[in-house]
Order: structure tokens, then sequence, then C-alpha cells
């Protein structure tokens, strides 16, 4: 396990790497400390062949507050150039994240505000304590969420999205859950054992399978319901990739002969 002041990292057995926001003082409030710590082991992930699934939560009793106010602060005296090459580093930390190739799980831990709400949106699936609130409260500040607008809008749609980037209003577990926030919401004692649900879960899937999967559905979002004769090939090309592929050869095996496939053992 790697520890520094910011940001927990730790690896079990199984491949799972759980990344923690440490600044509860601040309700794990990023700044540009934050931010680059997080990409840096979000890449670092990524890279590891041995890590499966990577879980993002925070310590203490938020998941994340979003920007750090004094940070915001401090930069409000910067030129607009600077201004700009700062925001562009959140943006990076959001598109590492919304890309990464392994599963990714928020297990949101606390309440999420502002670019917290944005952490979340790009994780591929979040799981929600029944207490926590969201908002994404920008516009009370004089603001917009605008570097985290792709993923949220992707997550929420653009009717919720009118509302809550307007209004900045917070809204609970449960209606973050019927607008596609979360995908599951849990008593806060049981928050664990249903992220663990979600990992096992994950855990069963060849991961050369999810890797394709991840980039199927970024495809079918980027092109829309209408599928042309070039996806329509692509996708049809992609299966028989599959089929054909080692992983997916001993993962019909594996289903044939009753017995649990190879990245399982």
């Amino acid at each position: 396990m790697a520890v520094s002041e910011i940001l927990l990292t730790d690896k079990d057995e199984r491949g799972v790497a759980t990344l923690t926001l440490n600044r509860p003082d601040v309700h794990n409030a990023f700044d540009d400390k934050l931010i680059e710590a997080l990409r840096s082991a979000l890449l670092d992930c990524d890279r590891d062949s041995q890590v499966r699934v990577i879980i993002l939560t925070g310590r203490g009793k938020s998941f994340s507050s979003g920007a750090d106010l004094n940070w915001m602060r401090a930069m409000a005296s910067f030129s607009e150039e600077e201004n700009i090459e700062d925001a562009l580093h959140l943006a990076e930390l959001m598109a590492v994240l919304n890309g990464i190739r392994k599963p990714t799980l928020a297990k949101v831990n606390g309440h999420a505000f502002g670019g917290g709400v944005g952490l979340v949106a790009c994780c591929d699936i979040a799981v929600g304590a029944d207490t926590t609130r969201f908002a994404l409260s920008e516009v009370r500040l004089g603001l917009v969420p605008a570097v985290i607008s792709p993923y949220v809008m992707s997550a929420i749609g653009e009717r919720q999205a009118r509302r809550y980037f307007l209004t900045g209003e917070a809204f609970d577990a449960i209606t973050a859950r019927e607008i596609g926030l979360l995908h599951t919401v849990a008593s806060r004692d049981q928050l664990d054992s249903e992220t663990e649900t979600i990992v096992a879960a994950l855990l069963a899937g060849g991961p050369e399978a999810q890797l394709a999967c991840k980039n199927l559905v970024a495809n079918i979002s980027h092109h829309g319901v209408t599928a042309s004769h070039a996806l329509r090939q692509r996708t049809a090309e992609l299966i028989a990739q599959l089929r054909g592929s080692d992983e997916g050869q001993e993962g019909l095996a594996a289903f044939l002969e009753k017995r649990k496939p190879g990245w399982q053992d």
C-alpha cells in the first residue's frame, strides 16, 4: 500500500485497486496537488496489468466537495491564460478517469458537490450511501460546471442537467439514482458489502471483453441510436474478433465445461 498525505492507494491480491481521497478536513475538496496525485495514480493503475478494478472513494464524511475554495480564490488573481491552463489540468483528470481501460467504481461514501459529482459521473458504475447529498452548485458562486459538464450530462441527460445546472439545488441519493448518476443506493452500514457485490461481478468478467465493452459503449454513444453501415460492420467485426480470441475461447470452453474461466483463478 502506498500512502500520501492527500491520496491513499491500495491494491489487494485480487487486483482491486482502491484510491481514497484523503483531505477529510476540507471534505476531500481538490486542489492542483490532489488533481495531479489522482491523475497519476489512475494512470499507474491503467498501466498495471495486475489491476482488474479501480474503486474511487473518500475518507471521512464526504466523497468530495469539489474544488477547494481557497485554491479557487488564489487562482482568481492569476491571468486568464494561467486560469485556462489550470482548468485544463482538471479537464485532463476527468478525461483520464472517464477513458481509463479498467472498470471503475465510485463508492460514494458521503456528500458530492460540484467537481465531486463529475468524478462520480466519470466512473463506469456508482454506488452511494443513502444519506449522501449531491449538488451542482456552481451557479451559486457565479460559475458553471463547465469542465465536468460532458460527463455529468452523459450520466443524467440534458433535461436533468438543465434543472440542476441552473438551480444549483441539492438532491438526495434516491434522486441521484432516478436520474442516472448512481446505479445503486445502500445504507451506510451496507455500502461496503454492496460495493463488494459489484466488485465480484466485475471480477467474474473477462478483462479483454470488459475493455471491448467500454470501447463499444463509447462508440455507440458517439454514433447515436441509428447505426451506420460502418458501425454495423465494426460491431460485427468486434464480436468476431472476440469469439476467436484466447479469452473468448477460454470463456466459452469454461462455460461448456462447467468450470471457472482462467481469469477467475
